[in-house]
Parts: structure tokens; C-alpha cells; sequence
């Protein structure tokens, strides 16, 4: 990690004071302060909230707060929580009733973190986590979708209503546009359950077939109504993938294990139109990487990847774990 001098301000705290300040010169509406002064509240509450959990992989589950049990989505819910916190993961949700209830009685309360948002109708946090330090209430929807992406490492959607599917949709957005890295994003329900299949069958038949998205923007995401299944997608995802970085034109891949070279013959056969020029190779630490002493004990792969073909990024992801992962 990049550090700075006892007492020296970095950059981007200059940068912040310097904003305030012209934002206040610029004689904003006690309306627009308000708006300002509760959202720099509201982001500096996560900010807090998630450096207390930092080191434990993390999973978000998203879901509707009006399943509840015995539904047997909440079940699932229940299910899937489970089996990952027996993984080591942390599970973070909205702190409500519901899946997000569901969520935490699988994770448990010493797994769970939970991120509430105020509501006329839903301003208690559920029993499971209310109480807790790892507990906080936001004001603003977009702050709060801040909090529950910022630090996971995996994302599960639970079938629920337009909050569920507007997370849904900017989570790909977010990765289909390089805005986020990519992430295991897994779409459950329970056998005879058809609400994420014709989802699924959505985005193919209309957006895909019309050319709005591309055909491969479909590997963002897996849907699937096993519980195992799922926990095994997002552990899989991390059996040698660990984490990506751009330096300048160049996507570092850090892996736990390098391929060998009929593996990484295999991978240039397969990827090497993502790379604007040249091909996938072994690399050691870009200097960059050295400065901030970025997982620098990692092997890695460098690619000049084109920053448009993120579903097929995840493809090479995949292609990378079976080679060495599993």
C-alpha cells in the first residue's frame, strides 16, 4: 500500500478540501448541502464500517425483504449463507427482514454485516445483526448499493422486486464497462423457480439477439437454483485467479499459480484477439506495482487488454482457474 509522511497531506486529500470548498463558494441551496453533507456522512460511515472487517473475503446477497420463511427461497438464502461462511466468508446485506434476514441466519451474527437503509417502513435492522458494530444505517439508496459492493469479492441475487433487479443490473453494468472489477455474480433460486431462467431468457432473446449487449457479456453471470453450486461458482472463481490491476495499457493478472507453457499456449490460442497488440505472458511485478508494494510475492499475467470485452475477460478468468486451480 501506498503511504505518505507523518503530518504530509496526500493528493486526494488536497483534492477533497479543495472541492468542499468550492462547492460552498459557489453559494449551493441549503437543499444541495444538505444533500452533500449526508452523503460525505453516509460514505464516510462505510468507510468506517468496512475497514473494522477488512482481511475476510466477502459475499453480498441481494433478495427481497418480503420473502420470508418458510419460502423456500429464504431457505436457499439460508443455505447458501451457510455454506460460505463455513468457507471463511463474511456475508453483507441491507440489515432487513427477508432474504437479507435469510442471509444472516445462514452467515451467523459474528459473519454477517449488515447496511441499512432509512425507510419509513423499514428503519429496524433485523435481530440477527441489530446491535452489532458491524451494523450501520445509511440515508441514501446509492451510498448504501456503495457500502454492499465496495469490498465484496462475490455477489448473490435472491428473486425480488425492482430494488433486487436495479442492484442486478448496475452490478453488470459496472463490470460489463470495466467500472468493476470482475466478480463471481450468481442468480438463485430453487429448483422449479423459473424468475432468474426468464431473466436470463430476456437478456438473451432481446438484448443479446438485438445487439444491445454482447453474447459473451452472458458469462458476467451464472444462474443456477443449487445452493452448493453456487459457493462452489464464487470459491472456484478464486482457486488461482487473486486479483487484477491496470498499469497504464496493460491488465496485470495476479494468480496463486502460474500456467505452464502448453497451458499459456493454449490461453494466447483462445484470448489473444482481447489484446490490442501482442499477447498473454508471464510478467513480474510492473514497477508500479513495486512502488505500492502490491502483491508483489504473486506470479502474474500481463496482456494489453482492449477494455471493452469484459465478458470475455471473465471467460479468460475461467479458462486460467481450470488450468491451474483445481
Amino acid at each position: 500500500m501506498t503511504t505518505h509522511s507523518a503530518g504530509a497531506p496526500s493528493p486526494f486529500e488536497r483534492d477533497l478540501r479543495e472541492e468542499v470548498e468550492r462547492f460552498l463558494a459557489e453559494g449551493p441551496s441549503l437543499l444541495d448541502q444538505k444533500i452533500m453533507a449526508n452523503t460525505v456522512k453516509d460514505l464516510r460511515k462505510a468507510f468506517s464500517l468496512l475497514a473494522q472487517v477488512e482481511g475476510r473475503p466477502k459475499v453480498t446477497i441481494f433478495g427481497s425483504a418480503r420473502t420470508a420463511s418458510p419460502d423456500p427461497l429464504y431457505e436457499q438464502t439460508v443455505r447458501v449463507a451457510g455454506e460460505l461462511a463455513a468457507k471463511g466468508w463474511m456475508v453483507i446485506t441491507g440489515a432487513g427482514p427477508g432474504i437479507m434476514e435469510a442471509g444472516m441466519v445462514g452467515a451467523g451474527r459474528d459473519s454477517s454485516i449488515g447496511v441499512s437503509i432509512q425507510l419509513p417502513f423499514e428503519n429496524e435492522a433485523n435481530e440477527i445483526i441489530a446491535g452489532d458494530d458491524k451494523h450501520i444505517t445509511l440515508k441514501y439508496f446509492f451510498t448504501r448499493k456503495f457500502a454492499l459492493t465496495k469490498a465484496s469479492q462475490a455477489f448473490i441475487c435472491m428473486p425480488g422486486g425492482f430494488g433486487t433487479l436495479d442492484e442486478l443490473f448496475e452490478l453488470l453494468t459496472l463490470t460489463q464497462t470495466g467500472k468493476g472489477t470482475p466478480v463471481p455474480i450468481v442468480l438463485l433460486d430453487v429448483p422449479g423457480d423459473p424468475y432468474w431462467q426468464q431473466v436470463d431468457d430476456f437478456v438473451r432473446d432481446q438484448m443479446a439477439s438485438r445487439g444491445l449487449i454482447s453474447p459473451d457479456d452472458r458469462a458476467l453471470y451464472l444462474t443456477t437454483n443449487d445452493a452448493v453450486a453456487a459457493a462452489n461458482e464464487i470459491t472456484a472463481f478464486y482457486s488461482n485467479f487473486h486479483s487484477l490491476r491496470f498499469v497504464g495499457q496493460r491488465l496485470v493478472l495476479r494468480l496463486r499459480s502460474l500456467p505452464d507453457p502448453q497451458g499459456l499456449a493454449s490461453l494466447n490460442e483462445m484470448f489473444s484477439h482481447l489484446c490490442v497488440e501482442g499477447g498473454i505472458e508471464p510478467t513480474q511485478p510492473l514497477p508500479a506495482e513495486t512502488r505500492d508494494d502490491d502483491n508483489l510475492g504473486l506470479p502474474r499475467l500481463v496482456l494489453r487488454f482492449d477494455r471493452r470485452s469484459f465478458g470475455e475477460l471473465r471467460l479468460l478468468i475461467d479458462a486460467v482457474n481450470r488450468l491451474v486451480g483445481n
